[in-house]
């Protein structure tokens, strides 16, 4: 027994003849007829019996036809849901996404702005946290997808996908003497006010050793723990900061430059989920968002 037989009882059961259910489903009538012995073959009953051409339905077809009449509209609603699915208008009850803190401001909700349009049925959780912290609620299955730096390697519990990258940049006030430099160094910060982050990450470590290898004393007038806080406090006057040009670019908007430092460094920033799990329709669709906005942010303006 197939969808088909169950299509054809109910369209018999409508019209009361094979020719106007040929006509109905666009079959032929002998396709409608061999359908119909198949059905009664496999079920070893009668559904309707022939008189002179004509198809009398048995108190039995009334029966089966109700059964078929159900089977076929949870068929629909299946299809129904399923497109529904695919378009948005339903989906899991919430999608978790974990970002980096200095992400929260301008990105996310650039990223949200489309993907709340199209995907009406779902709902979103942001997490603003650190690497390590994005990667254990990753591994936990606490979120669904994050994005951050990487930083070493992953376990086997991560799945991550490169998606995007960057280089070390001095962020100064638009109108500082430095911004009249097409690259930075380390001798030019010597008795500049610093604003730094990371304290103890592998990046600041880095930067810290390079200033000791040129000689040059830093000069940190403001620990910080953000992208976004240490290019607020670059746009107020309070110093210079040393970040990678992928959150530079998201501050574009405030009254500071950014220029090339030197030594050069890169980063590499990926999405991760864990491994083995594949996301949700929302879920995908919600990393295409990222991946989206990713693009428009880092484009040369």
């Amino acid at each position: 027994m197939n969808i088909k037989q169950l299509e054809v009882l109910r369209t018999l059961l409508a019209t009361g003849s094979t020719v106007a259910s040929a006509k109905a489903m666009g079959l032929s009538q002998s396709g409608v007829s061999r359908t119909l012995q198949q059905l009664e073959s496999d079920l070893s009953i009668t559904i309707f019996v022939r008189d002179k051409g004509r198809l009398i339905p048995t108190p039995e077809a009334t029966v089966l036809g109700r059964d078929a009449q159900n089977v076929l509209l949870a068929i629909e609603r299946m299809s129904g849901h399923a497109e529904d699915l695919r378009n948005g208008a339903a989906g899991p009850e919430i999608v978790r996404i974990g970002l980096p803190s200095s992400m929260w401001e301008n990105f996310a909700p650039a990223m949200l702005i489309d993907y709340v349009r199209d995907f009406p049925g779902v709902r979103i959780e942001t997490f603003f946290e650190t690497t390590t912290a994005i990667t254990k609620l990753v591994e936990e299955r606490v979120i669904d997808l994050g994005f951050l730096r990487i930083e070493g390697e992953t376990g086997p519990s991560i799945a991550i996908d490169t998606v995007a990258s960057g280089e070390s940049v001095c962020v100064v006030p638009e109108n500082h003497p430095l911004a009249e430099l097409p690259e930075i160094n380390i001798t030019h910060l010597r008795n500049v006010p610093l604003i730094l982050i990371g304290r103890q990450r592998p990046n600041r470590m880095a930067l810290d050793q390079a200033f000791k290898r040129a000689g040059v004393k830093q000069m940190v007038k403001i620990e910080t723990h953000t992208n976004s806080s240490a290019c607020s406090y670059v746009a107020h006057g309070l110093g210079v900061t040393i970040i990678s040009s992928f959150y530079a670019n998201l501050y574009r908007h405030l009254p500071v430059v950014h220029r090339p430092f030197v030594p050069r460094a890169t980063q590499e920033f990926g999405l991760v989920r864990a491994a083995g799990v594949p996301l949700s329709i929302a879920a995908q669709a919600l990393s295409g968002a990222l991946k989206k906005q990713i693009q428009l942010s880092q484009r040369e303006q």
